[in-house]
């Protein structure tokens, strides 16, 4: 990977779409578990594209490999996707978009009452 490569992200468009091509080769109930699966992990705060991508892989690969045996995706994942993508992601105690923003919210609130105060 170059320098403009991490730069720009080029190289995260040509792995999402090359994602997006093997998903799309995957039977209808794999395809919809695919989509719950992105949605609920780029939900997740810690995640950037660098280090979302290897778990995507891991994910996707295991929906290639249950459809190439002929199994549901519900077989595989359950009826809790959620809690599939949450135990990916480190647990139920992981960090959201929600924690991030709130965090920021806090530390901005608290130094405008710091300067306000002394």
């Amino acid at each position: 990977m170059t320098f403009w490569q991490t730069i720009t992200g080029s190289d995260l468009t040509r792995e999402w779409k090359a994602f997006e091509a093997r998903a799309a080769a995957l039977p209808a109930d794999h395809r919809a578990a695919w989509a719950r699966i992105k949605a609920y992990l780029g939900t997740r705060s810690d995640f950037t594209g660098r280090n979302l991508v290897p778990i995507l892989d891991s994910a996707l690969i295991l929906l290639e490999e249950t459809a190439a045996d002929g199994q549901s995706s519900h077989d595989v994942l359950g009826e809790d996707i959620e809690g599939f993508c949450a135990e990916l992601a480190g647990g139920e105690g992981a960090r959201d978009y929600r924690d991030r923003a709130r965090d920021r919210l806090n530390g901005s609130v608290a130094r405008k009452l710091g300067r306000l105060g002394g």
